[in-house]
């Protein structure tokens, strides 16, 4: 079982940019395919970005171009990158991680983009 916990979010300014750290406890960290996913008040939580164990990654449409996730394996750690944020990126962002099935979720850090 591995947990989760975000940081980096925060206020900025649209333009900015945050960079998003999920660090995973437990072991076979470098075998999860892990993601970020968002939620906006009254929305539901969609996916952000997925990079897999084997380092592919996908984009939601509206983050293209914009985001890059990344992870780093020595240290347990997913990242999101995120530039030219939008005030339509304010949303909660989770991290999480799959494993033969099994999804395992962090609590969550706001990002809100606002001037």
């Amino acid at each position: 079982q591995v947990q989760l916990v975000e940081s980096g979010g925060g206020l900025v300014q649209p333009g900015g940019s945050l960079r998003l750290s999920c660090a995973a406890s437990g072991s076979r960290f470098s075998s999860y395919h892990m993601g970020w996913y968002r939620q906006a008040p009254g929305k539901q939580r969609d996916l952000v970005a997925r990079i897999t164990a084997q380092g592919t990654t996908n984009y939601a449409d509206s983050v293209k171009g914009r985001f890059t996730i990344s992870r780093d394996n020595a240290k347990n750690t997913v990242y999101l990158q995120m530039n030219s944020l939008k005030p339509e990126d304010t949303a909660v962002y989770y991290c999480k991680g799959e494993l033969l099935s099994r999804n395992y979720w962090g609590q969550g850090i706001q990002v809100t983009v606002s001037s």
